[in-house]
């Protein structure tokens, strides 16, 4: 067997060997929410079927958990925006060094404006939380 063939069966076996485990890592980690979820409605319903006041905790986890939800939301859309205008910043500088035509460097603006109207909803039009 030669060098060729023996490094082929190293790659294939490495790849084989890094996909199973990505593939492992994705099931326990959605095994994972799921069962987090199960037992978060499980907690909800045995509140929810007691009466009177006890009844009141439930809801007001569920709405602090719905308004955590909307300020990650949130959040993640000011990180978007900002990590799109430092990629159209940078894109324009490189573009503008390195581009042989003088006007390739204005595709850096795509990925700027859509930046800037991410930050700009995130600000000024997003529903407060």
């Amino acid at each position: 067997m030669g060098p060729g063939i023996a490094l082929f069966f190293f790659l294939a076996v490495g790849a084989v060997a890094l996909f199973s485990f990505l593939a492992v890592g994705a099931w326990s980690g959605t095994r994972l929410k799921e069962r987090e979820a199960y037992y978060e409605s499980e907690m909800l319903k045995k509140i929810a079927e007691t009466q009177g006041a006890a009844a009141n905790p439930a809801l007001e986890f569920l709405r602090e958990k719905e308004r955590i939800a909307r300020a990650k939301q949130h959040e993640g859309l000011k990180v978007g925006g900002l990590v799109l205008v430092g990629a159209g910043i940078g894109l324009l500088i490189f573009l503008a060094k390195f581009g042989d035509t003088q006007s390739v460097y204005l595709v850096g603006l795509i990925p700027l404006f859509i930046g800037l109207a991410l930050l700009s909803y995130g600000f000024f039009l997003a529903p407060k939380v």
